[in-house]
């Protein structure tokens, strides 16, 4: 990814703090969206002050679609689309509210299909781009108290899946990516630590990351990848 321009969407989350520092050792300009700028500050306190250079923070609110296209204008060009934003909430269905269900949709589906929106506008005027998702375990596998969350994830995988049909024939690719649980500090704090052992680390998700958003994966397009850890 050297020179490329990257949007990075929740690199200052959770999985963001191993996914950031993989690419930017990629030699990447890497653009951060963010909401909250504590985890900017947190996300700082890990990197080397030298990849300050190639990193740049734009504040942006990925559930409305003119916040959006502003972030895409602001950044001018998109070459790769990592994103990692999204959420995660449990409940049996004939209890859960619709509210709740219309949120894991906006937070994880409906970003997705915006960010993959705007930049794909960028990617087609200059014919190069790599986009890479994440979903979930849940989307292949749903099990109950999970209905909304599997649902939407299930829709990033299909969403991912139609753009890399579209995008066949160019050197545009979207691939999708399915881990179980990601040892996070917000896992560990909700679910404890007892089997965080058995959860898939944000280092090695970033790698795999790393590769699906590279020119070497220019022949992969349209893969929902399992990476469920020993789980």
């Amino acid at each position: 990814m050297k020179g490329k321009q990257v949007l990075l969407t929740g690199g200052t989350g959770g999985l963001g703090l191993g996914v950031t520092p993989a690419v930017l050792a990629q030699d990447a300009e890497v653009t951060i969206s963010y909401r909250n700028p504590k985890e900017v500050e947190r996300l700082k306190h890990t990197l080397l002050p030298a990849d300050f250079e190639r990193l740049h923070f734009i504040p942006a609110n990925l559930e409305e679609e003119a916040s959006v296209e502003n972030l895409i204008n602001r950044i001018g060009r998109v070459d790769v689309l990592i994103h990692l934003v999204g959420g995660f909430s449990m409940g049996k269905i004939h209890e859960y509210s619709f509210f709740d269900w219309k949120h894991e949709f906006e937070i994880n589906l409906n970003t997705t299909f915006l960010t993959c929106k705007h930049s794909l506008k960028s990617m087609w005027e200059h014919g190069y781009g790599r986009i890479v998702t994440v979903a979930s375990k849940a989307a292949n596998e749903p099990a109950g108290q999970l209905g909304a969350y599997s649902a939407a994830k299930a829709g990033v995988v299909a969403l991912t899946k139609a753009i890399a049909d579209e995008t066949k024939g160019t050197d545009i690719t979207a691939n999708v990516v399915l881990p179980s649980v990601i040892d996070t500090p917000a896992n560990r704090e909700a679910m404890g630590a007892e089997n965080a052992d058995s959860w898939v680390k944000p280092e090695s998700l970033a790698q795999l990351i790393c590769f699906l958003a590279s020119q070497a994966a220019k022949d992969i397009r349209g893969a929902a990848i399992p990476i469920y850890g020993n789980l």
